[in-house]
């Protein structure tokens, strides 16, 4: 089954796991995940998240990395657990994880929790 690949110049490949891309999600801890042909809604999701990451960072000054840092981690904190999402039946993306998770937990490596706030994030961010 091929899948799309923007990084790749003919834009289809298989996954192989040695792509210049694969590699450095594997050191970073990230499992890159390819969308199958013909479902371009799941990009649009992501383009659409990139684009108000991107507007955040066109609005705010920073005066150092770790304020750049935790400012990005509250956002995709406040994303995935008070903004409901339309195409997640307008609940947000932790309460729709929750819900798959009662029904496939075996589809699961680590049980989703809503966690309180961002706290930790912010505690991350004074490590640099």
């Amino acid at each position: 089954k091929e899948f799309t690949d923007r990084f790749c110049a003919t834009g289809q490949r298989q996954p192989t796991g040695k792509h210049e891309f694969d590699l450095e999600c594997t050191e970073q801890q990230i499992e890159h995940r390819l969308i199958s042909p013909g479902k371009p809604q799941t990009n649009g999701m992501v383009e659409r998240f990139n684009g108000r990451v991107s507007e955040i960072l066109k609005a705010t000054r920073f005066d150092c990395r770790a304020d750049l840092e935790a400012t990005l981690l509250r956002y995709a904190h406040v994303y995935n657990h008070h903004i409901p999402q339309k195409a997640l039946g307008h609940t947000p993306p932790i309460e729709r994880l929750k819900g798959y998770y009662q029904t496939s937990p075996e589809l699961f490596r680590v049980k989703p929790i809503n966690h309180r706030g961002p706290d930790i994030y912010t505690q991350l961010a004074g490590k640099y």
